[in-house]
């Protein structure tokens, strides 16, 4: 068990986002906490050179991801909001007209491209776009009393000549237009894909 593992009440995976275009989405299961970000090394709690600690905000949400190596995996990811993706998921929020994040909410990440490296000693930065739909009642409810989420339905696949969308184009709905400008061909067809867009 990790530091996060402890904190999370033992048991609940991470959201991973291991390459550019992956995306983590589903309705929010459990009220989002604020908690201190430790360090993956040691499990210490960070803070900043004044000493101030460094929050960030925790929201478990209930993917259709599995790990076939889990028998017992529900599906829950808990991501771990933060810079960027603290930036991006604010961002979505005010769009959305919501307040906060609520349970029941849609919240979908979107990992879309590197930011730049301004330390040799670390990676660039993940960038991240978000969306997010507050929940309706039912939803909400459904999640309160342990039903099941309602999964949202799946996004319409292009049918045969059906005109391709070109990678180069407009940004899709919830990508900034200046992060789609900065990424290559490639990661704007990974992304496209990963959103359900015709290549």
């Amino acid at each position: 068990m990790n530091a996060n593992d402890l904190l999370m009440g033992g048991g609940t995976k991470s959201a991973a986002f291991p390459s550019i275009g992956t995306v983590v989405t589903g309705p929010i299961v459990r009220e989002p906490k604020v908690q201190q970000q430790t360090d993956p090394k040691d499990g210490s709690f960070k803070t900043f050179a004044n000493g101030d600690p460094m929050m960030q905000l925790v929201v478990q949400i209930q993917t259709t991801e599995r790990d076939p190596a889990d028998p017992d995996d529900d599906g829950v990811r808990a991501l771990y909001v933060k810079a960027k993706m603290l930036a991006a998921v604010r961002d979505a929020v005010r769009t959305a007209g919501a307040k906060g994040l609520e349970v029941g909410g849609e919240l979908t990440v979107t990992y879309v491209a590197d930011g730049e490296k301004t330390n040799k000693a670390f990676n660039a930065p993940k960038l991240y776009t978000a969306t997010y739909r507050p929940p309706t009642g039912e939803a909400a409810n459904n999640l309160l009393m342990g039903a099941a989420p309602v999964s949202p339905a799946p996004a319409a696949q292009p049918t045969a000549g059906t005109p391709a969308a070109a990678p180069a184009g407009v940004a899709p709905a919830g990508v900034d237009p200046a992060i789609w400008a900065q990424m290559s061909a490639e990661q704007k067809s990974k992304l496209l894909a990963a959103l359900g867009h015709p290549q």
